[in-house]
């Protein structure tokens, strides 16, 4: 389903078909975590600001409002108004980072070779997640693309628990591709009652039409030679996809090119490749040029809610700054997005002051439209032969 189009170096423009649509590639995907965009922005707004394909999470989508009420009204893409294609994270990143996110507590209760048992951050409500359940709560929700769970260590962490973790993950990943192989990505109506019919007989519903492709995890910290190990063993499972885990949190910039050159190396070269949680503009260029296809990342949409624009002349612009305040001048003049093409500096700056949630809004949209044009023009300089000088162009930006 992926189709290689063109190399410059490292740097790949492909396709990757999915029952939504075909995603070009190199791609950011726009972070929906609970099926929305944070910043006020509706499905709607996707389109306007170039989005190919929206991210959600699966454990939060379990918690709330629940999968089972998502698949009984037709699956996310009809729930969230998105005709595009969706990608559903397993949720493993977020219950790994439970230890210490509320007040200092520690939600995340037991991890077993069954899975984790963890309390919901919500209500603190004990909630247990196998690798089966982490599938099946995806094809409830219907996604296109099924991220294995996981399990993401903290950097540092000895080399012995890395070990055993990526072991563990190894044998997840076995287990949530049998479950999918089990499921064919219609569990709503083929391993139980149909829900939408109220009768033993199974029938199809939207969630059911959607055929899934699951991605797996690299994990291995910065031990390069994990890392490899790990990525060798599990290219052999021969899956749609494949992802860089557990980077971006804690070590080096200069740690995590080392550690996608490594692993890059040992990842099927027709499959697409999935570099999760990253990064700034620069850091998605740089890992463009080491092979990577699928970028997602909250920065854009965060930055955007406090105020920091991004530019394609100076890297970005805090607007709340006072220098701002009488700038008749678009955030970016480079920029057409609708937000450059109608409104100033100046009033942006005034609405954030003001505590207007239009300020958000336009802030996030910009933003967005920011990445998603950058991903166009990457997929545009790899078509012409031109990668390298945008390469060069952005790391002479960002400096």
């Amino acid at each position: 389903m992926f189709k290689l189009l063109a190399k410059q170096g490292r740097a790949r423009l492909g396709e990757l078909e999915t029952s939504h649509g075909v995603i070009k590639t190199p791609v950011f995907m726009n972070v929906a975590t609970q099926a929305a965009i944070k910043g006020a922005l509706s499905s709607a707004d996707l389109k306007t600001v170039g989005c190919q394909v929206a991210l959600s999470n699966t454990y939060h989508l379990h918690i709330r409002p629940g999968d089972e009420l998502i698949r009984s009204l037709g699956g996310l893409h009809k729930f969230m108004a998105w005709d595009g294609p969706i990608l559903t994270d397993s949720g493993g990143f977020q219950i790994f980072s439970l230890a210490g996110a509320k007040r200092g507590s520690n939600l995340r209760l037991k991890i077993t070779e069954e899975g984790v048992a963890f309390q919901s951050h919500v209500d603190g409500r004990k909630i247990f997640m196998s690798p089966e359940d982490c599938i099946r709560i995806q094809a409830n929700l219907g996604s296109d693309i099924v991220m294995a769970f996981d399990e993401c260590v903290e950097i540092p962490s000895p080399r012995d628990y890395v070990e055993q973790s990526c072991e563990r993950t190894y044998r997840w990943l076995v287990r949530c591709r049998d479950e999918l192989d089990d499921t064919g990505g219609r569990f709503c109506c083929v391993r139980q009652r149909s829900a939408l019919t109220n009768t033993t007989e199974p029938s199809p519903c939207v969630v059911c039409l959607t055929p899934q492709l699951l991605f797996g995890i690299n994990q291995g910290a910065t031990y390069e030679d994990i890392r490899i190990a790990h990525m060798k063993r599990i290219a052999e499972l021969d899956l749609p996809g494949y992802a860089i885990g557990g980077l971006a949190v804690g070590e080096t910039t200069q740690q995590m090119y080392d550690t996608i050159e490594a692993v890059e190396l040992h990842m099927p070269g027709d499959r697409p490749r999935y570099l999760m949680g990253v990064g700034t503009p620069l850091n998605i260029v740089e890992a463009v040029s080491r092979g990577i296809d699928f970028f997602d990342c909250v920065m854009p949409a965060r930055n955007g809610r406090h105020g920091r624009l991004f530019t394609r002349s100076g890297g970005s612009i805090n607007i709340n700054n006072e220098v701002y305040k009488n700038d008749d001048a678009p955030i970016d003049e480079a920029c057409d997005c609708p937000v450059c093409r109608d409104f100033s500096r100046a009033y942006i700056r005034h609405l954030f002051k003001a505590g207007e949630m239009l300020a958000m809004r336009l802030a996030v949209i910009h933003n967005l439209y920011f990445y998603n044009t950058l991903m166009a023009r990457i997929r545009d300089s790899i078509d012409n032969g031109s990668f390298d000088s945008l390469l060069s162009q952005m790391r002479n930006t960002e400096q």
